[in-house]
C-alpha cells in the first residue's frame, strides 16, 4: 500500500511535493494542525508534522533526515494583527485561526515570557478580538495589512530578534514501523523536492494572483525559509521545548 502523506497545501511547502505523486505515493491534503491530528491517529504515515505536536508523537513517529520547515527570521506567513501594540495586549482577547497548531503556542510563549502579557484569552476568529493571529496562505493574503488592525507581527522575526535563532514550525517525520524501503523513495522524494522545488519556486516567471504575489515576492518569500535541519534548528527547538515546558509546568 502506499505511503500516506500529509500536503499541507501552503506556498512554503510546495517544493517538497513535486515528485511524490511521480513515486507513487498517496497525498492527502492537510492543514498543519490536521496533519498533527492525522499523524495521531494514524490516518498518515509522514508529513511536515507541526513542531508541538512532532513532541508528543516521538514514541511512534522519527524525523526523516533532518526535514523541516524553519523560518530564518522572518516567517513571512505567520502574523498577529493587532489594534494596538503587542506588549499592550493583556487583558484582551486574542483570535487564532483553527489551522496551525505550532504557531498560536509560540504566540504564547512570546506574549508570556517576552513581553510579561500574561492575561489575553484566545478564542476562533469568528468572534471579535483586539488581534487575531492568521499562518499559511491565508496569512499572505492579508500581509500589507487589514483594516483597523495597524499593527503586524511577523511570529519568525518576534522570535529571532528576542534570541537570535531561527525558528522552527515543522519537522518531517514518519512512522517508525515504515519499511526502509519506503523510508528510501520519501526521503530521495524530499531530496528531489529541495533541489527542484525551491529552485522553480524562485525562478517563477508567473505571479500568484490568489496570493497577491509577484514573481520577485515568491522569491523573496521562500528564500526565507530552512527546509533542512542544522544546529541553530536544533537549538532552536531545544530552546523553544524549555520554554513551553515553563509554561505547561
Amino acid at each position: 500500500m502506499a505511503l500516506r502523506i500529509g500536503r499541507v497545501p501552503y506556498l512554503y511547502a510546495e517544493p517538497f511535493y513535486v515528485d511524490m505523486a511521480r513515486r507513487g505515493l498517496a497525498l492527502i491534503e492537510l492543514t498543519p494542525r490536521a496533519v498533527g491530528v492525522a499523524a495521531a491517529h494514524g490516518e498518515i504515515d509522514a508529513g511536515p508534522i507541526p513542531l508541538v505536536d512532532s513532541f508528543q508523537l516521538e514514541d511512534r513517529m522519527q524525523a526523516i533526515a533532518g526535514f523541516c520547515i524553519a523560518s530564518g527570521q522572518d516567517a513571512g506567513s505567520s502574523l498577529l494583527f493587532s489594534t494596538k501594540p503587542i506588549e499592550t495586549l493583556a487583558g484582551t482577547s486574542i483570535g487564532v485561526t483553527d489551522e496551525a497548531s505550532t504557531a498560536p503556542r509560540l504566540l504564547d510563549v512570546l506574549l508570556r515570557l517576552k513581553y510579561q502579557v500574561q492575561t489575553a484569552t484566545y478564542g476562533p476568529l469568528t468572534t471579535s478580538h483586539a488581534a487575531f493571529l492568521l499562518i499559511g496562505d491565508q496569512a499572505l493574503r492579508q500581509r500589507m495589512g487589514t483594516p483597523d488592525f495597524p499593527y503586524v507581527y511577523d511570529l519568525g522575526a518576534e522570535w529571532h530578534a528576542w534570541t537570535g535563532l531561527p525558528f522552527v514550525f515543522s519537522r518531517w517525520m514518519v512512522r517508525k514501523d515504515v519499511s526502509p524501503k519506503d523510508l528510501a523513495v520519501l526521503e530521495e522524494a524530499l531530496y528531489l523536492g529541495l533541489e527542484e522545488g525551491v529552485d522553480a519556486l524562485c525562478e517563477r516567471a508567473e505571479p500568484r494572483q490568489d496570493l497577491v504575489m509577484l514573481p520577485r515576492d515568491i522569491a523573496m518569500y521562500i528564500g526565507g525559509f530552512r527546509y533542512f535541519m542544522g544546529r541553530l534548528e536544533q537549538r532552536a527547538i531545544d530552546q523553544f521545548r524549555r520554554y513551553w515546558q515553563q509554561l505547561e509546568g
